[in-house]
């Protein structure tokens, strides 16, 4: 091998000192390229911690919303639950006061009738019964009215010919006043 020469060794140094010093560089550039990685990392791992933080804030937030909507749903099925047993009262109370009602406006629809025969009934009171004959003596006005209705004569004489019912029979059992008209 032969040696090299002065020029030879003055390149070959220079290009060691090149060399070095861009190895040198690139060791710089390298830790500040590692310092930056670590400051990213360490961002990212606070980041992720302040991420699972508010995943965990969300979270524990949706499940009591959840816990405060199911608490307000049962409430809410409870009430419906009392309200629609209020609606089945009122509605048979509805019925019976329709029924109730739909007699009243027969009751309503009879009262001329009522008034009129209780009229009669008071004014055959006032006449009483003619001595002899056992007939009752009827007014024109009542013997008229019977003309025009279907009532015989004979039924208005015998009361016990109406038809009665059991509770209008045990009050006559157990009252046998004289009926008097309160118009």
């Amino acid at each position: 091998m032969s040696v090299p020469s002065p020029v030879q060794i003055k390149e070959a140094n220079a290009h060691l000192a090149a060399v070095h010093r861009r190895v040198s560089e690139l060791e710089r550039r390298l830790a500040a390229a590692e310092n930056t990685v670590r400051e990213q990392a360490e961002s990212l791992i606070r980041k992720d911690e302040q991420l699972r933080a508010a995943t965990q804030e969300i979270t524990e937030a949706k499940d009591r919303e959840i816990a405060f909507l199911h608490e307000k749903l049962c409430s809410s099925e409870e009430t419906i639950q009392k309200f629609q047993c209020v609606i089945k009262e009122k509605e048979g109370l509805i019925l019976q006061l329709r029924h109730r009602s739909q007699i009243l406006s027969n009751i309503c629809k009879s009262r001329p009738l009522l008034d009129s025969m209780l009229s009669y009934m008071a004014e055959a009171e006032r006449l009483g019964s003619v001595a002899g004959g056992g007939d009752t003596v009827r007014s024109m006005p009542v013997a008229d009215e019977l003309a025009h209705s279907n009532c015989s004569s004979n039924r208005l004489v015998n009361h016990k010919d109406f038809s009665l019912s059991e509770d209008d029979n045990d009050e006559q059992d157990l009252d046998e006043t004289v009926f008097g008209t309160t118009v």
